[in-house]
């Protein structure tokens, strides 16, 4: 095998596509900024008990692990940057109140996502920590949307769950993790027959509750349809209100119209919701949401509120957040124009570096070009030279 062949889901990125991420990362963090979020880099890698404590414990199978020549000790390459965000805010933050962290850096995964998923995605996220009440989550699908703006997706659908029903109708049901797992995934992939099976010795009132929950996907008219059915299933769980959950999405729904209609945004943006949809059970505690564009079967953005995150390092606050890679995010937005550039002659004369040092201190991208080279640079579009005119250089 050739040294230069990388391993499988692992690529490079080239100038073009370099580009084109940068300027994403700069313009997300930047309309991150405008909302008062601060700017945080975790490390890339962490003790393994510190970075698979909690919520962290299922990123175990997709962590790279190694061992720390200096201490012994087990270390892990992040595999999600949430863990570490909570970890940062539960003890070298400490704040009292609401704080506003945003990130962006790679992460790895053991294996892919999907069969064409990187395993080396540049995740850029951001998160709220500090405030039980809705208004959280709907400013980080705000910032959500606002960052597919900026990023120019021309199209895309905004899917919204709650975690709180499942767990309400198998609360107190005793169930192995493995059964567990295979009624999530009925449920996520509408299998009803599967359901049926898997379903067939628990309470029938559970049993109604998840074969109604299966059939609960589609626009605004399922949370009016949930609200018929879903109420007399699980109002037997004094620890949820279903009416309050479905008030949450509700408005959750009508703050995302009121995005599409009184903004002046150039994107065409569809709800849907799907009160089965599963993805990170184990992790959200409330309102999640999924944005997809057309063509693409892997979210682009997932995020919600997930309040447990922080309780293993010692802080149980509440917090909602959102994330997406930016490699992804290169694919379905259009690519930005080729860099324009000042051709120069590659040379030691004094007043000619003068003029380039001064045309760069500008602002201006100048290409020293070699003796005998064509004018046109790869990578940049020379629209001007710098040319000695009456001895003086000068643009033209």
């Amino acid at each position: 095998m050739s040294a230069w062949i990388l391993p499988d889901h692992i690529a490079d990125v080239l100038p073009r596509e370099a580009l084109h991420i940068e300027r994403l990362r700069r313009d997300l963090l930047n309309t991150a900024r405008s909302y008062g979020f601060e700017l945080v880099i975790p490390p890339l890698l962490e003790h393994l008990s510190s970075l698979l404590s909690g919520a962290g414990q299922a990123l175990d199978l997709k962590t790279f692990k190694l061992v720390d020549q200096m201490s012994g000790r087990m270390m892990g390459l992040r595999a999600d940057t949430t863990p570490q965000v909570a970890r940062m805010d539960a003890h070298l933050l400490n704040r009292p109140g609401v704080t506003r962290l945003c990130y962006c850096g790679p992460v790895l995964h053991t294996s892919p996502g999907s069969p064409h998923a990187t395993r080396e995605p540049l995740q850029l996220g951001a998160e709220v920590y500090g405030h039980t009440g809705l208004l959280a989550d709907l400013e980080v699908l705000t910032l959500a949307t606002d960052c597919l703006r900026v990023a120019h997706v021309p199209s895309f659908c905004v899917d919204l769950a709650d975690a709180r029903l499942v767990k309400a109708l198998l609360a107190g049901v005793p169930l192995s993790a493995e059964r567990t797992a295979a009624l999530h995934q009925a449920l996520a992939s509408k299998d009803r027959a599967e359901l049926l099976a898997l379903t067939r010795h628990l309470p029938a009132s559970v049993r109604q509750g998840l074969l109604v929950l299966v059939e609960m996907y589609g626009d605004a008219q399922v949370l009016r349809e949930a609200q018929k059915f879903l109420p007399g299933l699980i109002d037997r769980i004094d620890r949820i209100d279903v009416h309050e959950v479905l008030q949450d999405l509700n408005q959750v729904v009508n703050h995302l119209q009121s995005i599409k209609v009184h903004r002046d945004i150039d994107m065409d943006m569809d709800v849907s919701i799907d009160l089965a949809d599963l993805h990170g059970y184990a992790y959200y505690t409330g309102v999640s949401f999924a944005v997809y564009v057309p063509g693409v079967c892997d979210a682009l953005v997932r995020g919600g509120r997930y309040d447990e995150v922080g309780a293993v390092f010692g802080r149980s606050r509440p917090a909602a957040g959102f994330s997406l890679d930016l490699k992804s995010l290169v694919g379905v937005t259009p690519p930005p124009p080729v860099p324009t550039a000042i051709c120069a002659p590659w040379s030691e004369d004094v007043a000619l570096n003068a003029a380039i040092a001064a045309l760069r201190a500008s602002g201006q991208v100048v290409v020293c070009v070699p003796s005998g080279q064509a004018g046109d640079v790869d990578g940049f579009d020379c629209k001007h030279t710098l040319l000695k005119v009456d001895g003086q250089w000068v643009v033209s």
